[in-house]
């Protein structure tokens, strides 16, 4: 038994994930974009204990797996930056629980509290706060087509 996904259920779905995801990537974001130059403390804690990376990953996998698994659309912008985001969780989820090194080094040479690194840090979470906006507005505000 086959079941096809309708164009409006594609449409609804991402709006459905929208309304979600949205507004976390908008305000997560943000937040690390502001507090960008005092997130050292909150790294050193997060590397000492390994249960953190971990737990971490996994939380990150498994929301990327969901998200792949029930919204493979990209037919549309908001469609292609949820499954993005899904992509992007899942290879992070991964490479904290493979390799945890690799991301704890290469967030403590990007979270100098001046420089280049920072203004990089802000203007990537910066960017990814706007995407977020444009989510929820899709999510949210937006009528449906």
């Amino acid at each position: 038994m086959s079941t096809t996904v309708t164009t409006i259920d594609r449409s609804q779905r991402t709006r459905s994930f929208a309304r979600v995801l949205g507004p976390f990537i908008a305000v997560v974001p943000a937040i690390v974009a502001i507090r960008a130059a005092s997130i050292r403390g909150l790294l050193s804690t997060f590397s000492t204990d390994p249960m953190w990376p971990w737990m971490t990953g996994a939380l990150l996998f498994i929301g990327g797996l969901f998200i792949i698994a029930f919204h493979q659309f990209w037919r549309s912008i908001a469609a292609v930056i949820i499954s993005l985001f899904g992509w992007f969780l899942l290879l992070r989820g991964f490479v904290l629980l493979a390799m945890p090194q690799l991301i704890v080094n290469a967030a403590a040479s990007s979270a100098q509290p001046s420089g280049p690194a920072l203004v990089s840090v802000r203007v990537g979470f910066g960017l990814l706060a706007l995407c977020g906006l444009y989510l929820a507005y899709v999510g949210w505000a937006k009528k449906s087509d």
